[in-house]
């Protein structure tokens, strides 16, 4: 048995290594940062000076980033609860065994596989152009007048929704995986004690999915906290208040901005142990909402 045990060691220890060098160091390494102010996330560790919780309190005493905050709030509510009931919607449609199911599949699924920068580039230059978008050309055709999509008091919505739009197909493939595991002689047990497809749907696919509408919410979690390039696409120049994301905060705090080339790490580190909490809240939550009973198949 020892053998087996020295053996196995080499195999393990490249994992463990890597592990501990390109995640346990930098997360362990961003927590201690997060109490001290560094001009430089590359300055030395005599350069530190203690701070305390010093950090913490001015982040949260900015209105940039009390208002970052707000944003992201506002993308992980109303933007999630829009992408997960079309993705989930797509998908029992898709798997109620309709013609061309892989064809509509790969089509929604599209976006997804464009780059992100061609996708808030189309928007931004093809659908939300105040002189020749494709939005304003429709409302032109009904005798409407044309809005400016990418104005301070709608840019907001305008970024929010084509973000939506280009996410729905990811989590409609990961509904699509769980519905799919789900037993067939379910569904006829159901239909033969006179249960419509509607009932079906509210008393065994949701409670079913459970686990996969955890995995969903994480997951767009992690994708809202990382949230940098399309408020970037939308204001190119200089971060605007209507679309700043605390990524994009902490990327001015730690590297300046423009007109500002005050710099301070520590006060970046605070912000991304903020960002971190709040996806480890959300999964806690999750967890305690949505409880994995034992099921048998």
């Amino acid at each position: 048995m020892k053998k087996k045990k020295t053996f196995i060691i080499p195999f393990v220890l490249p994992c463990a290594l890597a592990l501990t060098i390109m995640y346990l160091y930098p997360v362990i390494r961003t927590v201690i940062m997060s109490f001290f102010g560094i001009e430089s996330v590359t300055a030395d560790l005599s350069e530190w000076s203690f701070n305390g919780l010093d950090n913490y309190i001015r982040i949260f005493e900015s209105p940039t980033f009390i208002r970052a905050m707000t944003n992201m709030l506002l993308i992980w509510l109303i933007g999630g609860v829009i992408v997960l009931a079309f993705a989930l919607l797509f998908a029992v449609i898709l798997t109620s065994g309709i013609r061309f199911k892989k064809f509509f599949r790969a089509a929604i699924y599209l976006p997804n596989i464009i780059s992100a920068v061609a996708l808030a580039t189309m928007w931004i230059q093809y659908i939300y152009s105040q002189e020749f978008g494709l939005l304003n050309k429709i409302l032109n055709i009904f005798g409407m007048e044309g809005k400016n999509w990418l104005g301070t008091d709608m840019k907001f919505w305008a970024m929010l929704f084509a973000f939506t739009f280009g996410a729905v197909g990811y989590y409609m493939l990961i509904f699509i995986s769980g519905i799919e595991r789900i037993p067939e002689d379910l569904y006829e047990a159901a239909t033969i004690d006179g249960a419509n497809k509607v009932q079906q749907f509210f008393t065994m696919t949701l409670p079913l999915l459970r686990s996969i509408f955890k995995t969903n919410i994480t997951f767009w979690s992690v994708n809202c906290i990382t949230f940098f390039l399309w408020s970037k696409m939308f204001s190119p120049i200089q971060t605007e208040t209507s679309t700043v994301v605390p990524v994009v905060y902490l990327y001015d705090t730690v590297f300046g901005t423009t007109g500002n080339v005050q710099r301070d790490a520590g006060a970046g580190a605070a912000v991304g142990v903020c960002l971190a909490v709040f996806v480890a809240i959300v999964y806690f939550v999750m967890n305690k909402l949505l409880k994995d009973d034992d099921l048998e198949f």
